[in-house]
């Protein structure tokens, strides 16, 4: 196998902003979620938020390209399927991938059009808030797979943002179907409530007959199945995931592989910024699990990681940072 993960999913320049929830409020911004806005629109959210609180941060970012990154600093072998323009921030984002170590094929496929930018906004209270502009991303298509090298991976990682667009929605059922016929295994993230909330058929459409992994949090859990409490969310995943992963904030995480449930001890940490969380907790695991791991210590690897993060400002650890956990955690066990 050339690749432990492949990884398809939006590429978007991130940029974070520490704001206000009065912000919010002046704007007519939802808090918590991540809210699909118009070029015009981003390019006036821009200006407000580096005329008032002025650039953090800017980073390769994306639900699965975050997973990526963290699966590659790792140490895992990874490749990541997805679609800039021919522009500035389309130029960055290749280089960060690439400086991450991830395998791309951008500089051959960029095309005429703007680079996809997510606005993160991140308040007191560590949560983030998202506004993006997809930009050309949206476009992703089957033609921007590269199949033979999906073909060559143990594992296919697709965000569940990619059902925002029908063309990419379709890319990734090919996607999955390719693995499928390949038998690479396949992982999918929710990524994100508001995918389970307006975009249910179409995440039901991607997973189809199922998946290996599945992960999720409690929230998006219990909102794709219907189910008021979370066992019974759990009970409903288990027959679409082989693996279900749900992460559960302060409370750690579960692990559930043919029934058997592993419980995963949170680390105690102060929250700066959420954004990105769930995906280093994806990647780690991820990482783990393709290491050979079992489910413990995959995800104690991944509240570790996830931990750390959340204590950072940021959708990324340095390199250093992850393997220090890595190295400190293979000690111990």
């Amino acid at each position: 196998m050339a690749y432990h993960v492949y990884g398809i999913g939006n590429a978007l320049v991130d940029m974070e902003f520490e704001t206000s929830e009065d912000f919010f409020k002046e704007k007519g911004i939802e808090k918590g979620l991540m809210t699909l806005i118009e070029k015009e629109q981003q390019e006036e959210l821009l200006s407000s938020l580096e005329k008032q609180f002025g650039l953090k941060k800017r980073a390769s970012g994306g639900s699965a390209a975050n997973t990526i990154v963290a699966v590659s600093q790792f140490g895992g072998n990874t490749f990541y399927a997805c679609k800039v323009a021919d522009d500035e921030p389309g130029d960055f984002y290749m280089k960060d991938l690439s400086s991450a170590g991830v395998e791309t094929k951008l500089a051959d496929v960029k095309e005429e059009g703007v680079t996809g930018k997510c606005m993160v906004m991140v308040t007191d209270d560590a949560e983030r808030t998202m506004n993006t502009y997809l930009g050309i991303t949206t476009d992703f298509s089957i033609k921007d797979l590269h199949i033979e090298e999906l073909k060559n991976s143990e594992y296919l990682y697709i965000e569940g943002y990619l059902v925002t667009s029908d063309v990419s929605r379709n890319a990734a059922v090919h996607a999955r179907k390719i693995a499928n016929e390949n038998n690479v295994k396949t992982a999918f993230t929710f990524s994100d409530p508001a995918m389970v909330t307006y975009f249910k058929e179409g995440v039901a459409e991607i997973i189809g007959d199922g998946v290996d992994v599945l992960f999720c949090n409690e929230e998006e859990a219990q909102t794709f199945t219907g189910k008021e409490s979370l066992d019974d969310a759990i009970t409903e995943l288990q027959k679409i995931a082989k693996k279900v992963v749900v992460t559960l904030g302060a409370k750690g995480a579960r692990v559930i592989t043919e029934g058997k449930i592993v419980d995963i001890e949170a680390s105690p940490v102060t929250a700066k910024d959420t954004n990105g969380a769930g995906d280093m907790f994806a990647g780690a695991f991820m990482y783990g699990l393709t290491q050979g791991m079992s489910d413990r210590d995959a995800g104690m690897l991944a509240s570790e990681s996830a931990a750390r993060l959340v204590a950072t400002f940021g959708a990324r650890l340095e390199k250093e940072v992850q393997q220090a956990i890595l190295s400190k955690y293979i000690t111990e066990t």
